[in-house]
C-alpha cells in the first residue's frame, strides 16, 4: 500500500497561511471567511501530487508536465542551451488548474542544470521560451542520447523549485521539482525521434508519450 502524502511539500506552509487568514477574515465577515476558505482549497488542489504509472518502454520520451501541447516544432534550439544542429521541440502549457509537479521525461544522468534569469511574460506566448525566467536540465540516456527540458516561469509563476542535482541518476517519471503558479515546460530532443502528440492535446505528466526515440550506440 502506498502511504505517500498526495501533496507537494510546499503545500503545508502556504495552505496553513491562507487557512489562518481565512479564519481571521471569518471573524470580520462570514462572506470574506468563505472566500478565504475557497482560496485555501484552491491552493491545496494546486499542490496535489498524484502517483503516476510509467510506461515500461525504453525508447520513449514522456510528458514532464500536465497541461496542453502549445506547439510542436523543429529547428535550432535557443543559443543559451548550446545545442548544435536541429532539434524537435514540444511546448506544454500548465494552467493554474493543472498538477504542477514536474517529472523527468527520460531515464539517465543529469549532465547539467542551467538557470537563466528573465522576465515573466504569459507562459503561453512564444517569446516566453526566450525571455522568461527558466531552468534547463540536460539528461543523458544510457545510449548517449541527450534530452533537454526547460521549466519556464509564467505571468503568475515566480518560482521554479529544483529537487535534483547534477550527476544524479534519474528513472523515467521521477519527480524533479515544481513551478508555482501556472507555467510551461519545453522539451528538446533529437530530430530523428518520432513525435507522438499534436498541438492542443492534453498531457499527463509521467504517463503521456511525447515521442519515440531511435536508439543509438554510445
Amino acid at each position: 500500500m502506498n502511504n505517500r502524502f498526495p501533496f507537494d511539500r510546499d503545500a503545508g506552509p502556504i495552505v496553513a497561511f491562507f487557512a489562518v487568514i481565512s479564519i481571521l477574515l471569518g471573524h470580520v465577515s462570514i462572506n470574506l471567511g468563505w472566500c478565504g476558505f475557497i482560496f485555501t482549497m484552491f491552493c491545496l488542489m494546486f499542490f496535489r501530487d498524484p502517483e503516476r504509472i510509467h510506461s515500461s518502454k525504453e525508447d520513449i520520451i514522456i510528458s514532464p508536465a500536465d497541461g496542453t501541447v502549445l506547439k510542436v516544432s523543429d529547428g535550432e534550439a535557443p543559443t543559451e542551451l548550446e545545442l548544435d544542429g536541429n532539434w524537435k521541440k514540444i511546448s506544454i502549457f500548465m494552467s493554474v488548474f493543472n498538477v504542477h509537479v514536474n517529472r523527468t521525461p527520460v531515464s539517465g544522468i543529469v549532465e547539467k542544470i542551467t538557470y537563466i534569469p528573465g522576465k515573466f511574460f504569459n507562459a503561453s506566448l512564444d517569446k516566453a521560451s526566450e525571455y522568461n525566467e527558466r531552468q534547463a536540465t540536460y539528461v543523458k540516456r544510457a545510449d548517449g542520447t541527450t534530452v533537454v527540458f526547460v521549466q519556464i516561469a509564467g505571468l503568475i509563476a515566480r518560482r521554479i523549485r529544483c529537487d535534483i542535482t547534477e550527476g544524479q541518476n534519474l528513472k523515467i517519471g521521477d519527480r524533479i521539482g515544481i513551478i508555482r503558479f501556472g507555467s510551461r515546460v519545453d522539451v528538446y530532443f533529437p530530430h530523428s525521434a518520432e513525435v507522438a502528440v499534436e498541438e492542443g492535446q492534453a498531457m499527463v505528466a509521467g504517463e503521456t508519450i511525447l515521442a519515440h526515440l531511435k536508439s543509438r550506440k554510445k
